[in-house]
């Protein structure tokens, strides 16, 4: 059993599951004997703390009350085996325990380990451990009374000087970037406490990131005055004065050279301890030419990959004079991480220094004031303080007559815009300018020849490597195919794959397989992508809150799509809103890197993106739901229509479908075919959200709407689409649906080779058909049913064969009839779908019988069904025409025609080659080698 009073007051087992304490005051009752353990703490002193006013007459019964049932608990939960005790000491309880088991002990005990090193690494390390017994405020769930909101005080200052002497152990190794982001966090939380943000804006300084320091200070310096009516106290004001110092400093020493190899940092100025000296200043006009600019932060850990465009970076930066390379990607794709990691690669190119700002263009604080970054950058370049000029204008010409004379690097980091560039651009030819964008800053190419390179996500090899630099490569080298599975899901995004790392890391003992098997889960992927205030969503969101209305209003109607592809159509029927429109929100997506352009009104939608998407509507987009599911069964019946051209549709619009705003046009059958391939994720997609929504109707016809690249693809793993579409046409009560659903679900079934499956599927299909009046259908149904009665015949007099002994009369008779009832089926088909006047089901009757008489020994009668079927074929598709044509001739060399078998089996070759129908190609070359006659391959 373990004590928890760092956050909410709980006793859990030792397996980390929540004792039931029940109400707030039994919490505060252990909470209190906690603080005081092994010591008699009075009635009086625990109803003081239970009772925030005057207490009540039968208070010390209400205070037994809780003494019993925690003593029920504990013994419920064994706690006496742990050495664990609640006893009364006359008018007093104590509690006895190790303690050990209470984590306010092993914090303190941990605090006082740490300050008794002499090793700030290992000082870090047990204070880390320290701080991450912490789980909220301390004492919450308590009861608010003087007693408890001292002691969580205590425990706050206590917390709060781990975390000063956490920074200052950091900062004795030199991570001073690793010193401002612990204390960054407690800032946040702590915005008016001035000796913390004193320390965050000496780290920051010390990082070489003076611009975010003087930020911090004149940030509290307004808070103060806006809150409590005062200035900075002394702590922040000398740390104030220590950077300008700093940078005077800085400005007094001939430059150097940055030594290769150096630890990120190094080259930044040291920041001044409150109270130093200020050093003399240097003569006149020496100081801007010999003052190296260092501003750059550390080079990112865990770097891993992206040797292309590190070549390309290489490419955009030589040969022109001050070039300027523009790094564009969306949120999390690593832009930063890549800028800084070539710019410490290249550090011996800019002997003269490197500046760095983040813009914060796309970020939760206001994007940088230009004067501001121009006066920091000035500062780097050892103008003094009080030299600096007094106009925006003429910030921007002293800076460019400085850097005109310079080789330096200027990174400009999270631009929103080309406007919030243009005056940051150094003015030397012999000064390279690095910027990064989630925008594609068309206007800098335009007007400054700036040269974009485009990161997209990582591959998969690379996202592997760096879930190995993150979290070591053994753990990765156990689960390989999990760490494959795991990049996938997190998009090839290194932000993404980063937070998955650090949950991995520092969550509950769990391998990649189970954490990918929890990330699989859309509903709770972009919540387990996000640690702390970093994550997928919050990176996302402050990309679409730059956005211009219309692009942010149609970004907040995709949630309900189902695919990674997206067409202008597609997101008009979504937006409800015309094509012409939908392709310039979509334009301005694509340059927010929110979508990606893949061709001509094409476009991807990486997943993570498409659930936050779906995040920003609450519950069910019910009707953008239905709009995206109309559109899909337009587009499915044009590409039908394509695809089998002569054709009758399988279905129906639904009962009140939206009208289509603008479908997709289909040139051919392959266009067609091609457009079933591309989208078939996509569509099955659609088909669950629909049957997730209770939206059958729509569900069941969305899988039977793909029968053309079912037939074609007949062996592609369709059965389980098939299945769920079954079930919803039966949840729709269509029996209609479920005819077709059966039939197309038996045929493939038979071809995959599993005859009776398809049989229990086919035998009730063509009376369901009946029962809708559905003509066509029933014809289709009883020609499959023929087709998987003749196979299963075939199947079982081979396999007989197989078997010792001859067939014995009643079995022959068996096969016979067999044989017998498929032709019936056949013929009754054939006068169904001629009476319906269904051309393509007619061809599709004669093109069976004709195979089945010809199996039969009937072969006159078969090239009789052949050749109708091709009187009628020309205004069907290729593969048809083929497979009819190939059927001829077949019958008319059985009946002794060979010189005309042999002209129709040729012509049946040559259109099966020019439509690319490999599977018609074979069956007639084949044909034609049973005659003699050899072709070319």
């Amino acid at each position: 059993m373990q004590f928890r009073v760092l956050g909410t007051v709980a006793a859990v087992t030792d397996h980390g599951d929540p004792l039931p304490l029940g109400p707030a005051k039994r919490h505060s009752l252990l909470a209190v004997l906690l603080l005081h353990p092994d010591t008699a703490v009075t009635v009086d002193r625990l109803t003081g703390a239970l009772w925030e006013e005057e207490p009540p007459r039968h208070s010390r019964t209400v205070l037994q009350g809780h003494v019993s049932r925690l003593r029920a608990l504990f013994t419920e939960y064994g706690a006496a085996a742990q050495g664990i005790e609640l006893v009364t000491q006359g008018p007093a309880y104590v509690l006895r325990l190790p303690g050990a088991v209470v984590d306010a002990h092993r914090f303190e005990e941990l605090l006082g380990a740490a300050r008794s090193l002499r090793e700030p690494g290992e000082a870090v390390s047990v204070l880390r451990d320290a701080l991450a017994l912490w789980r909220g405020p301390a004492l919450a769930g308590t009861v608010r009374s003087p007693l408890l909101e001292n002691a969580a005080h205590a425990l706050e200052e206590l917390r709060l000087a781990a975390v000063e002497e956490l920074a200052a152990a950091h900062e004795r190794l030199g991570e001073h970037g690793a010193a401002a982001a612990v204390l960054r966090a407690e800032v946040a939380a702590n915005p008016l406490r001035e000796p913390l943000i004193a320390g965050l804006m000496l780290a920051l300084g010390r990082a070489g990131r003076q611009s975010d320091a003087l930020d911090w200070f004149h940030r509290t310096r307004r808070l103060l005055a806006d809150q409590l009516g005062v200035g900075p106290g002394a702590v922040l004001t000398d740390a104030y004065t220590a950077l300008l110092r700093a940078d005077a400093a800085e400005a007094s020493v001939p430059s150097a050279p940055v030594v290769a190899g150096a630890v990120a940092g190094a080259g930044a100025p040291p920041v001044a301890a409150p109270g130093a000296a200020v050093p003399p200043d240097p003569p006149a006009g020496l100081a801007p030419a010999l003052a190296a600019a260092q501003l750059l932060p550390r080079r990112p850990r865990g770097f891993t990959g992206r040797e292309r465009e590190l070549a390309a970076l290489d490419r955009a930066t030589a040969g022109a004079p001050g070039p300027i390379a523009m790094i564009t990607g969306s949120a999390g794709v690593g832009k930063t991480a890549l800028s800084l990691h070539w710019a410490h690669l290249r550090h011996a190119d800019f002997p003269d220094g490197r500046l760095f700002v983040d813009l914060r263009g796309y970020s939760p604080a206001p994007a940088r004031d230009t004067a501001a970054v121009l006066r920091e950058f000035l500062l780097a370049l050892g103008v003094p303080a009080e030299g600096m000029p007094g106009t925006p204008e003429s910030l921007g010409a002293r800076y460019r007559e400085l850097t005109g004379r310079r080789r330096m690097l200027v990174v400009l980091d999270n631009a929103r815009d080309s406007a919030q560039v243009r005056p940051l651009l150094p003015g030397g030819e012999d000064c390279v300018t690095l910027i990064t964008s989630r925008d594609r800053l068309g206007g800098l190419v335009a007007s400054d020849a700036a040269r974009p390179v485009p990161l997209a996500a990582l591959p998969a090899a690379q996202s592997t490597a760096l879930l190995s630099a993150v979290l070591g490569p053994d753990l990765v080298a156990a689960e390989p195919e999990a760490a494959v599975r795991l990049a996938e899901l997190c998009d090839g995004l290194p932000l993404a794959l980063r937070v998955a790392a650090a949950r991995l890391a520092t969550g509950p003992h769990r391998g990649l397989a189970a954490f990918a098997g929890e990330l699989s889960d859309e509903h709770t992927r972009l919540d387990l992508l996000r640690v702390e205030d970093t994550g997928v969503a919050a990176a996302l969101g402050l990309t679409v809150r730059q956005l211009p209305e219309p692009a942010r209003r149609m970004f907040h109607r995709l949630g309900p799509h189902t695919g990674a592809t997206l067409d202008t159509c597609t997101a008009a029927a979504l937006a409800d809103c015309a094509p012409a429109q939908a392709a310039a929100a979509l334009d301005q997506l694509a340059a927010a890197q929110l979508v990606v352009e893949a061709g001509p009104h094409a476009y991807v939608l990486h997943d993570l993106v498409r659930l936050y998407a779906r995040s920003l509507t609450p519950g069910c987009d019910r009707d953008g739901l239905l709009r995206l599911l109309d559109h899909r069964l337009h587009t499915l019946l044009a590409a039908s229509a394509a695809a089998e051209p002569g054709g009758e549709p399988c279905c129906a619009l639904p009962p009140g479908a939206r009208p289509a705003v603008g479908i997709r046009t289909f040139d051919d059958r392959a266009g067609a075919l091609a457009w079933y391939s591309a989208e078939r994720d996509a569509l099955r997609g659609a088909v669950e959200a629909a049957a997730a929504a209770g939206l059958h109707d729509r569900a069941w016809r969305l899988v039977l709407l793909q029968w053309p690249l079912i037939v074609w693809q007949v062996r592609d793993g369709w059965v389980p689409l098939l299945e769920r579409g079954l079930a919803s046409a039966e949840l729709d009560g269509d029996p209609g649906g479920q005819s077709r659903a059966r039939a197309l679900l038996g045929w493939v079934l038979s071809e995959e080779g599993r005859p009776a499956e398809a049989l229990v599927q086919l035998e009730r299909a063509p009376e369901l058909a009946a029962l809708a009046g559905d003509t066509a259908g029933e014809a289709i149904a009883r020609i499959n049913l023929a087709v998987a009665l003749t196979r299963s015949g075939a199947a079982e007099r081979n396999g007989s064969r197989e078997r010792d002994g001859a067939h014995d009369r009643d079995s022959a008779g068996e096969q016979g009839g067999g044989r017998e009832r498929a032709r019936d089926l056949l013929v009754r088909a054939l006068a169904l779908a001629e009476r319906a006047g269904h051309t393509e089901t007619v061809t599709l009757g004669h093109q069976h019988l004709a195979h089945h008489l010809l199996a039969d020994g009937s072969p006159a009668e078969a090239a009789a069904h052949a050749a109708r079927g091709l009187a009628l074929a020309p205004r069907l598709a290729a593969p048809r025409r083929v497979a009819l044509r190939t059927l001829y001739g077949q019958a008319l060399a059985a009946t002794g025609r060979t010189g005309e078998a042999v002209r129709q089996l040729g012509d049946a070759l040559r259109e099966a080659r020019a439509h690319a129908y490999e599977e018609g190609e074979k069956a007639a070359r084949s044909a034609l080698a049973a005659l003699g006659v050899l072709t070319d391959r």
